[in-house]
Parts: C-alpha cells; structure tokens; sequence
C-alpha cells in the first residue's frame, strides 16, 4: 500500500506560478512511474506530467513549455512546478503512482484544487 498526500493548490492570477507536492508514504526510488492528473469541471481526467523511475518525462501538449515534473527520492516526493498559468489550468491535480512495471496496482491521492483567476 502507498498512501500519497498532495499539497501546494491555491488560487493565483493567471501568469503566476504555483508548485505542487506529493509526498508519498515509502520509498519512490523504484516507483516505474509517478504522474500528475488533472480534472477540469465538466471534462474527463486528463494526464498532465509523467516521470519514470529513470528520470524520463513527458508531458500533454497544454502544459509543454510551462509545467515541470520532478521527483525528489530522498524525500519520497514528487513536484509539479506550474508556471506561466492559465485560467483554463483550473482543475483538481491529482497524484498517481504505479510502483511496478509487472504488477497492476496503482495509487491516487485525494486531489489538490487549482484555481487560476483571469
């Protein structure tokens, strides 16, 4: 089991920045993937960031360029640095987590609210 609690979500005026935290319950160094998912009222969950356990990422076309996804495995925490925003980045940011490539066990947190006023 992996428990994962984000933070950092808040309202800020479209062009600021906001840095999102996830912090997970054990070790992340061998975690295959930890990624960041988005839900904008009224549309369907939508990945935003990606990052594996070597240190790859990949990102959705609206965020290239503004988002960065990073993970700090002495800290068991994974971060979204969110520049540049927009009031269409609006949404409830949710932490995953898929510790093995093999095995299909997956984790969510409970979300974080971002809300960019324009």
């Amino acid at each position: 089991q992996v428990q994962l609690v984000e933070s950092g979500g808040g309202v800020v005026q479209a062009g600021g920045s906001l840095r999102l935290a996830c912090a997970a319950s054990r070790d992340i160094f061998n975690f295959n993937r930890m990624a960041w998912y988005r839900r904008a009222p009224g549309k369907e969950r939508e990945n935003v960031a990606l990052i594996t356990s070597g240190g790859l990422t990949s990102y959705a076309d609206s965020v290239k360029g503004r988002f960065t996804i990073s993970r700090d495995n002495t800290k068991n925490t994974v971060y979204l640095q969110m520049n540049s925003l927009k009031p269409e980045d609006t949404a409830v940011y949710y932490c995953y987590a898929k510790p093995s490539l093999l095995a299909s066990s997956v984790y969510w947190g409970q979300g974080t609210q971002v809300t960019v006023s324009s």
